[in-house]
């Protein structure tokens, strides 16, 4: 018997609709919200490194550093010699270095002056040939955590490039950070704290001690979420907030290159009468990036997003403000490698007075930037072109060229399994990927040798380091299954 108007449950209340909405961010995220935080929005880097500086030289207890890059400059220098004073002092200083980030930008023995002052340093993922794929998986995070003061976070790396070149008349980057007071510190320091055990020896449990009870600093609530290799806590929140927009949902990304559910997602949303905006780089510290975001602007044009690209030397931030009331600030990108191959940290903030700070900035930023349109024939093109100099390439973030790949396998892969129909962007690339195979299908018939060498050699190799792995959990298995000796009555 079908249910009749009148006797179909009343919907829930907005109060109700409030703790749905907050238990599903919360699992989404993997982060629970809390509650009595004071957070401040530093623009650039300029004001990041000045608000660096002035807490470690105040640190007391300990100094918590983790970022992708620490570049062998005047800048950075300045920061090592001003951990080593405090080292000297009894400041416990803890330093997490990406291996590949610091590749050509800073060696181990950079950071020698403080390890003899009583710091400690350790390297994430390093080359090692028992795991060959290993150096997909990077540590982007960008964290500096003082005493149980406050924690700073956001796409800023230790690096002078961030001010720009003023004799060469290259602007600073335009990048994003926070400065965190409040018990998320704690949250901030067990992040990195989780980082540290993987790299080597736990800390001391009563290390986190010292965080706990931090009083409550202001009236914002926000999640920490601290994500690592395939558990895609932001991508879950990212593809949710797309969902749960009502009004506006504006976002700024160094290195967009958008997998299909997302870009679908906020296709989606942008259908539904949401103020769906987007601000990517005009100008990469990576061209090949920048070309492969570009080749998926069509589907979000074609569904009302609006495109913007940043006229400045260099867009790096990584940002998301949503109806007025729920922000994101860290280091992930929106892009395969950032929500599913690298350690990541941002704060996803609930907060109507904050959120009204970074809608002001992203207003701010459009007046610099220019909107990319359809044309007559479909074409996307710029809507008002200006000049823009060369941006000379300098390095950038992890997983770039790895997400790009992963776009082109994606694409790729549902034209041959015919999965579903792709779109004119996606398309594009099909080209490039067609010569590409036609290519290493004629060195494979003229020159066979130069295919079947390398492969024999990965053969080997991956051989060897799965057999080894299957011995050695061969072995911890025998140990634990050893069976106990009982002593008969």
């Amino acid at each position: 018997m079908p249910t009749l108007l009148a006797d179909a449950p009343l919907p829930p209340s907005n109060d109700s609709m409030r703790l749905l909405a907050a238990r599903a961010l919360s699992r989404a995220a993997g982060a629970p919200l809390i509650n009595g935080n004071h957070v401040d929005l530093l623009i650039d880097g300029q004001a990041n490194f000045d608000a660096w500086r002035t807490a470690i030289r105040g640190a007391r207890s300990n100094i918590l550093f983790e970022n992708y890059i620490f570049r062998n400059d005047e800048l950075t220098i300045g920061f090592r010699d001003e951990m080593v004073e405090r080292a000297r002092q009894g400041v416990k200083v803890l330093v997490i270095r990406d291996w590949m980030g610091c590749l050509g930008q800073s060696s181990r023995s950079f950071w020698r002056p403080l390890t003899e002052a009583g710091g400690e340093v350790r390297t994430f993922n390093p080359p090692n040939l028992g795991s060959p794929f290993g150096w997909l998986s990077r540590d982007h995070r960008k964290l500096l955590v003082i005493d149980a003061s406050v924690g700073f976070l956001g796409g800023i790396c230790v690096s002078a490039k961030w001010l720009g070149e003023p004799d060469k008349d290259i602007a600073p980057w335009r990048d994003t950070g926070v400065a965190v007071r409040g018990p998320a510190v704690r949250e901030l320091a067990a992040s990195f704290v989780d980082s540290w055990s993987r790299l080597g020896e736990d800390l001391a449990d009563e290390f986190l001690q010292t965080f706990d009870d931090i009083a409550s600093a202001g009236d914002t609530d926000l999640r920490v979420i601290a994500t690592v290799p395939n558990v895609a806590g932001i991508y879950r929140m990212d593809q949710l907030i797309a969902a749960m927009a009502k009004k506006r949902l504006w976002l700024t990304d160094a290195y967009f290159v958008g997998i299909a559910p997302y870009v679908q997602a906020l296709s989606a949303a942008a259908r539904d009468g949401v103020d769906v905006r987007m601000l990517v780089p005009g100008t990469s510290d990576l061209p090949a990036v920048g070309n492969l975001s570009r080749s998926g602007y069509r589907p979000l044009l074609e569904a009302g997003v609006r495109v913007f690209e940043w006229n400045g030397s260099m867009l790096h931030a990584k940002t998301a403000v949503a109806d007025g009331r729920w922000s994101r600030v860290g280091s992930s990108n929106l892009n395969i490698a950032s929500w599913m191959g690298n350690c990541e940290l941002d704060i996803a903030v609930e907060d109507t007075d904050f959120a009204e700070s970074m809608e002001r900035q992203y207003e701010a930023d459009l007046q610099n930037a220019t909107e990319i349109v359809l044309s007559e024939r479909c074409r996307v093109r710029l809507q008002q072109p200006r000049y823009r100099k060369p941006f000379k390439r300098r390095g950038g973030s992890s997983g770039r060229a790895a997400a790009g790949t992963m776009r082109l396998a994606h694409s790729m892969g549902a034209a041959i399994t015919n999965r579903r129909v792709l779109g004119p962007a996606e398309s594009v690339s099909l080209g490039g990927g067609g010569l590409l195979l036609a290519a290493i299908g004629m060195i494979a018939v003229i020159w066979p040798k130069l295919i079947a060498w390398p492969l024999a050699g990965f053969s080997f190799w991956f051989a060897a380091v799965l057999l080894t792995r299957y011995f050695s959990a061969r072995r911890r298995t025998r140990q634990t299954d050893k069976p106990e000796d009982h002593c008969l009555d």
